[in-house]
């Protein structure tokens, strides 16, 4: 069938040429056009990519290659017995992340604040408070020699009961309040440093020497009894939070929210601050306070894993703090000789992370 189209000045066209057009293969390649064979790859790779599984399985043989290289790297004499002392600080440092990762990811869900962390309540400070006490009661030579483990439980249970007496004041009662509650462990942790610093300008030299050691955390060469006790701690405090990780989805949605939701609030929240609590002293009590490397990793986890669900940042927060621990532990020793504590390098590295955080929630 043929169409006039003289009043137009087009051309004729047949509907078998269309036909005849459908069938005729395309053109496989122009030039200028990403190459076939790439696309798919990248989009495989960028599929991948987007799983948090893929995302914390690549920072699990990162950490794995970190502890290797740690382990086995430089070993000046005996390698059996390099890889026993480096084992247990390895060990250490496995405890200390998993300890301080999970327990501000936690905080930060039950405050509702990512620039909060669990030494705001005073933790640290507290450390010092009893560090200073001991040592001005028994002087510096009866420090040193009493039993590393009965001052490990002295410590854990002096600040496990403080952070108890803190939070069921101030959270279970009528006046329930997590702000007021941060207020007075931020006026509580002033009092403690001040009170700590007016206790150690009347130690004699020798005494204060051990107290400023006492303040700086060293995960090198632990008592492998107290890191065992440590990690069973640790162990126990995953094993409540495991239970929990549906329900601190639902808390980061609001109490109001996760109380529509059906979740005990009150209940679910105690819990998980006693969860922190027994956490972050028995890791303070093993290796000293680590001021703002939980505000580090946690906030690194947020970004990396890339979803919100407790299944995946708890995890991730404690592989990266494995990383940035054998990386700056590394740093110290291969790079800086020695000159210098993984402590300060992670205290400089989160002062400026806190300050970035604080510009950049204020420029918002």
């Amino acid at each position: 069938m043929l169409t006039d189209t003289s009043a137009t000045g087009g051309t004729a066209t047949r509907p078998d040429d269309d036909d005849a057009a459908s069938q005729r293969p395309a053109p496989t390649a122009t030039l200028g056009a990403p190459e076939p064979s790439r696309a798919p790859l990248l989009q495989r790779v960028r599929a991948l990519w987007a799983r948090p599984g893929a995302r914390l399985t690549l920072l699990g043989a990162a950490a794995v290659v970190l502890a290797l290289f740690y382990l086995f790297y430089d070993v000046p004499g005996s390698l059996l017995f390099a890889a026993k002392i480096r084992g247990l600080s390895i060990a250490a440092m496995v405890v200390v992340a998993v300890a301080v990762g999970a327990s501000t990811v936690v905080f930060h869900t039950i405050t509702q604040n990512r620039i909060l962390t669990p030494s705001i309540m005073g933790f640290d400070s507290f450390y010092g408070l009893i560090t200073t006490l001991m040592v001005f009661a028994f002087g510096a030579t009866g420090f040193l020699r009493a039993d590393s483990m009965v001052m490990w439980v002295i410590q854990v249970a002096v600040m496990v009961a403080f952070s108890v007496l803190l939070f069921t004041w101030l959270f279970a009662g009528k006046r329930r309040s997590i702000h007021l509650m941060l207020l007075v462990g931020i006026v509580l942790g002033t009092f403690f440093r001040s009170f700590t610093e007016w206790m150690q300008r009347m130690l004699d030299p020798l005494d204060f020497q051990v107290v400023t050691d006492a303040m700086f955390a060293s995960l090198t060469r632990p008592d492998p009894t107290l890191l065992a006790f440590t990690a069973l701690l640790v162990a126990a405090g995953c094993a409540v939070l495991i239970p929990l990780l549906a329900k601190l989805d639902v808390l980061t949605l609001g109490e109001p929210m996760a109380v529509g939701l059906g979740v005990n609030h009150r209940r679910v929240v105690m819990t998980l601050f006693l969860v922190v609590s027994l956490m972050v002293a028995a890791s303070t009590a093993l290796v000293g306070p680590i001021l703002f490397f939980g505000l580090i990793v946690a906030n690194l986890a947020y970004s990396y894993a890339g979803t919100f669900r407790h299944a995946w940042t708890l995890p991730t927060a404690a592989l990266l703090g494995v990383v940035c621990l054998l990386g700056g532990q590394l740093v110290v020793e291969q790079l800086l000789g020695f000159e210098g504590t993984l402590s300060t390098v992670i205290e400089f590295a989160g002062g400026l992370f806190f300050l970035f955080l604080v510009l950049r929630k204020g420029a918002r």
